[in-house]
């Protein structure tokens, strides 16, 4: 099958790659680079059933052909990349949806949409099932990830229902793994890196908001899951183990080996969630899909990659 992988120099969209790939799909990959990585770009040169286009999806998407998936994760996805893109992000969002829309369209292909956790904003409902709203604030710091987000859904919905186009929805929660930044401010490699560092881990707030955290190999099964068995209704992925971030910290001092005390360096952000886990009831009932790695084992490959990373 050839899959089209847009984002595809990104976190997840690499590790995406990989796995097409190693199921003998033709990958093309197409991504802007604005926050992904020449280096996960050029992973496959030389593959003769891979390429790579460099290329702002804002901008109609210039790929000929058929396919059979197209896979949407095309946006700056860290709260660090989003404070600084906010209109990028926007864009991405809404051009981007539809010019990626209008993609698998033309190419006959089943749209896979990479959305998020943050439709649920601040959640007033825990743990958050697909049928829950959400509590956004659309004009507050964070909201033009959330609402580009937001939009982004009820555009592929619309769209599908327009033109009869066969759509998936992953609402993705928080994933981790090797190939993330350890500038990018989430929560993982800011604490694997410390620790390799023999830093304090620093939280905001008093770290006792609550994540759940995927490793990505098993979020990657999720979306292939989602692409073949799915619908056009939203699909929760993510790992329902929850923890503070106290205890994140002390699980990544105990694998790493080193690290500090946790410390607060400034208040919890404005519409930062307190507390975040998915049901996975429908993953599960609809996909025959659920996580597999623990969080500890899922560390060790990270810490790996970030210890090469640093030079440390």
């Amino acid at each position: 099958m050839r899959s089209i992988v847009l984002g595809g120099a990104g976190f997840i969209g690499s590790h995406l790659v990989d796995r097409l790939l190693e199921r003998g799909d033709e990958v093309v990959s197409v991504d802007s680079l604005l926050t992904g990585r020449r280096d996960n770009a050029e992973r496959h040169r030389g593959n003769p059933r891979y390429a790579f286009v460099e290329h702002d999806i804002c901008r109609p998407i210039p790929l000929q052909g058929g396919a059979g998936a197209v896979f949407n994760l095309a946006s700056p996805a860290s709260p660090i990349d989003y404070a600084k893109l906010p209109l990028e992000t926007l864009d991405v969002g809404s051009l981007g949806t539809r010019n990626a829309l209008d993609l698998a369209r033309r190419l006959g292909a089943t749209f896979v949409h990479a959305s998020t956790s943050e439709v649920y904003g601040d959640p007033l409902e825990h743990p958050q099932r697909e049928d829950y709203f959400g509590n956004v604030n659309p004009v507050g710091p964070r909201a033009c990830y959330d609402e580009a987000k937001r939009f982004a859904e009820a555009l592929t919905t619309s769209y599908a229902r327009v033109h009869g186009l066969p759509v998936r929805l992953a609402r993705i929660f928080n994933t981790y793994g090797p190939r993330m930044r350890a500038d990018d401010g989430r929560a993982v490699p800011t604490f694997v890196a410390q620790a390799l560092r023999g830093e304090d881990f620093t939280v905001f707030g008093d770290g006792t908001q609550t994540r759940s955290f995927c490793y990505v190999d098993d979020l990657v099964a999720g979306l292939l899951a989602l692409l073949a068995k799915g619908d056009s209704r939203p699909v929760n992925l993510g790992n329902p183990r929850e923890m503070t971030l106290i205890e994140l910290a002390e699980t990544t001092r105990k694998v790493v080996g080193s690290g500090g005390r946790v410390r607060s360096v400034r208040p919890l952000p404005e519409n930062d969630p307190k507390q975040r886990r998915p049901d996975i009831t429908r993953a599960r009932t609809l996909l025959g899909w659920e996580p597999e790695v623990e969080l500890e084992d899922g560390l060790k490959p990270t810490a790996a990659y970030f210890r090469s990373e640093l030079n440390l």
